[in-house]
Protein backbone atom coordinates (compact mmCIF):
# COMPACT_ATOMS: atom_id res chain seq x y z
CA UNK A 1 0.00 0.00 0.00
CA UNK A 2 1.65 3.69 -0.83
CA UNK A 3 1.61 6.01 0.94
CA UNK A 4 0.75 9.86 -0.39
CA UNK A 5 2.50 12.34 0.86
CA UNK A 6 1.11 15.38 2.24
CA UNK A 7 2.99 18.36 0.98
CA UNK A 8 2.46 20.48 3.98
CA UNK A 9 4.59 17.09 5.59
CA UNK A 10 7.45 18.07 3.68
CA UNK A 11 10.16 20.38 4.46
CA UNK A 12 11.81 21.21 1.35
CA UNK A 13 14.56 23.08 3.17
CA UNK A 14 14.67 26.80 3.93
CA UNK A 15 13.48 29.93 2.39
CA UNK A 16 15.44 33.38 3.67
CA UNK A 17 14.58 37.10 2.73
CA UNK A 18 17.37 39.73 3.13
CA UNK A 19 16.54 43.25 4.63
CA UNK A 20 17.64 44.18 1.26
CA UNK A 21 14.70 42.65 -0.85
CA UNK A 22 11.64 43.98 1.63
CA UNK A 23 12.90 47.78 2.07
CA UNK A 24 13.12 47.75 -1.65
CA UNK A 25 9.91 45.95 -2.04
CA UNK A 26 8.77 48.75 0.96
CA UNK A 27 10.27 51.80 -1.27
CA UNK A 28 8.57 50.93 -4.35
CA UNK A 29 5.14 50.55 -2.32
CA UNK A 30 5.51 53.76 -0.64
CA UNK A 31 6.66 55.94 -3.85
CA UNK A 32 3.16 54.60 -5.51
CA UNK A 33 1.05 56.48 -2.90
CA UNK A 34 0.16 60.25 -4.65
CA UNK A 35 1.37 62.75 -2.39
CA UNK A 36 4.83 61.11 -1.86
CA UNK A 37 7.67 63.15 -3.42
CA UNK A 38 10.51 60.80 -2.70
CA UNK A 39 12.46 59.08 -0.35
CA UNK A 40 14.86 60.40 2.37
CA UNK A 41 17.85 58.46 2.72
CA UNK A 42 20.09 60.91 4.75
CA UNK A 43 23.44 61.84 3.52
CA UNK A 44 24.99 58.67 2.05
CA UNK A 45 21.71 57.85 0.34
CA UNK A 46 22.03 61.76 -0.93
CA UNK A 47 25.60 61.11 -2.10
CA UNK A 48 24.63 57.58 -3.64
CA UNK A 49 22.42 59.37 -6.10
CA UNK A 50 25.12 61.71 -6.75
CA UNK A 51 27.32 59.44 -7.89
CA UNK A 52 24.61 57.99 -10.91
CA UNK A 53 23.57 54.92 -8.47
CA UNK A 54 19.94 54.22 -7.95
CA UNK A 55 19.05 52.88 -4.44
CA UNK A 56 15.51 51.42 -4.20
CA UNK A 57 16.14 51.00 -0.51
CA UNK A 58 16.52 54.88 -0.09
CA UNK A 59 14.79 56.14 2.88
CA UNK A 60 13.93 52.38 4.53
CA UNK A 61 14.96 50.94 7.91
CA UNK A 62 13.63 46.74 8.11
CA UNK A 63 14.17 44.15 10.31
CA UNK A 64 13.19 40.43 9.07
CA UNK A 65 12.71 37.99 11.21
CA UNK A 66 11.86 34.50 10.16
CA UNK A 67 8.28 34.95 9.78
CA UNK A 68 8.09 38.87 10.75
CA UNK A 69 9.08 42.04 9.42
CA UNK A 70 9.20 45.71 11.07
CA UNK A 71 9.70 48.99 8.72
CA UNK A 72 10.79 52.29 9.31
CA UNK A 73 10.10 54.49 5.95
CA UNK A 74 11.69 57.82 5.66
CA UNK A 75 9.39 59.82 3.06
CA UNK A 76 9.02 63.11 1.57
CA UNK A 77 5.69 64.55 1.12
CA UNK A 78 4.79 66.93 -1.86
CA UNK A 79 3.46 70.59 -0.43
CA UNK A 80 -0.63 70.84 -0.40
CA UNK A 81 -0.95 66.98 0.77
CA UNK A 82 -2.52 65.70 3.59
CA UNK A 83 0.14 64.05 5.64
CA UNK A 84 -1.98 61.95 7.44
CA UNK A 85 -3.86 60.50 4.86
CA UNK A 86 -0.70 60.24 3.10
CA UNK A 87 1.06 58.59 5.94
CA UNK A 88 -1.85 56.31 6.59
CA UNK A 89 -1.95 55.21 2.65
CA UNK A 90 1.73 54.45 2.56
CA UNK A 91 1.20 52.08 5.60
CA UNK A 92 -1.52 50.36 4.34
CA UNK A 93 0.14 49.61 0.90
CA UNK A 94 3.76 48.98 2.35
CA UNK A 95 2.30 46.92 4.78
CA UNK A 96 -0.22 44.99 2.06
CA UNK A 97 2.92 44.48 -0.30
CA UNK A 98 4.95 42.85 1.62
CA UNK A 99 2.87 40.54 3.03
CA UNK A 100 1.98 39.49 -0.82
CA UNK A 101 5.34 39.18 -2.30
CA UNK A 102 7.11 37.57 0.58
CA UNK A 103 4.72 36.17 2.92
CA UNK A 104 6.19 37.59 5.80
CA UNK A 105 3.55 38.86 8.69
CA UNK A 106 4.98 43.03 8.70
CA UNK A 107 4.24 43.86 12.35
CA UNK A 108 4.44 47.80 11.95
CA UNK A 109 4.87 50.14 9.55
CA UNK A 110 6.06 53.43 10.89
CA UNK A 111 5.91 56.77 8.64
CA UNK A 112 8.41 59.32 9.46
CA UNK A 113 7.48 62.56 7.24
CA UNK A 114 11.15 64.07 6.89
CA UNK A 115 10.54 67.03 4.84
CA UNK A 116 7.92 69.27 2.48
CA UNK A 117 8.95 69.34 -1.67
CA UNK A 118 7.79 73.00 -2.65
CA UNK A 119 7.23 72.96 -6.29
CA UNK A 120 10.04 75.73 -8.20
CA UNK A 121 8.37 78.70 -9.53
CA UNK A 122 8.10 79.10 -13.33
CA UNK A 123 10.58 81.01 -14.62
CA UNK A 124 9.46 84.23 -16.16
CA UNK A 125 11.24 85.03 -19.63
CA UNK A 126 13.02 88.66 -18.89
CA UNK A 127 13.32 90.93 -22.14
CA UNK A 128 16.57 91.33 -22.93
CA UNK A 129 17.51 94.85 -22.53
CA UNK A 130 19.01 95.07 -26.03
CA UNK A 131 17.92 94.32 -28.97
Amino acid sequence: MAEFLDDEKVNYGTVKIANEVVAIIAGLAATEIDGVAGMSGGITGDITEMLGMKNLSKGIKVEVGEKEAAIDIFIVVEYGSKISEIASSVQKNVKDTVETMTGLNVMEVNVNVQGVKIPKEPKTEIEPRVK
